[in-house]
């Protein structure tokens, strides 16, 4: 499965949206899970899980230094599966080539 999530304080100084969102970042790579960082998710591929973990350890964090947090989800749940993350990417390349 592959989750795009968002995570970042809500009020307060919106300078450190960034590295907040860069403490979130930190626990996805320490996960090991596949991943990719785009400017308004990240994705992260794996098992229901594991990754449901990453994305709870990832808000934990930020809630140990706000009071509020924000956390938007999408999931594309397509159960035998792997590889996704360029899988999807590439098919639509090959579509664009065309």
């Amino acid at each position: 499965m592959l989750i795009a999530f968002s995570v970042s304080p809500l009020g307060g100084e919106s300078e450190n949206v960034g590295a907040a969102v860069a403490e979130a970042v930190r626990v996805v790579r320490e996960s090991g899970l596949p991943h990719q960082l785009t400017a308004m998710y990240t994705i992260v591929e794996g098992e229901w899980d594991e990754v449901l973990a990453v994305v709870k350890r990832a808000t934990e964090v930020l809630l140990a230094d706000y009071p509020r947090v924000s956390l938007v989800l999408k999931a594309d749940i397509r159960p035998g599966h792997t590889g996704q993350l360029t899988a999807k990417v590439e098919r639509v390349e090959q579509y664009l080539a065309n």
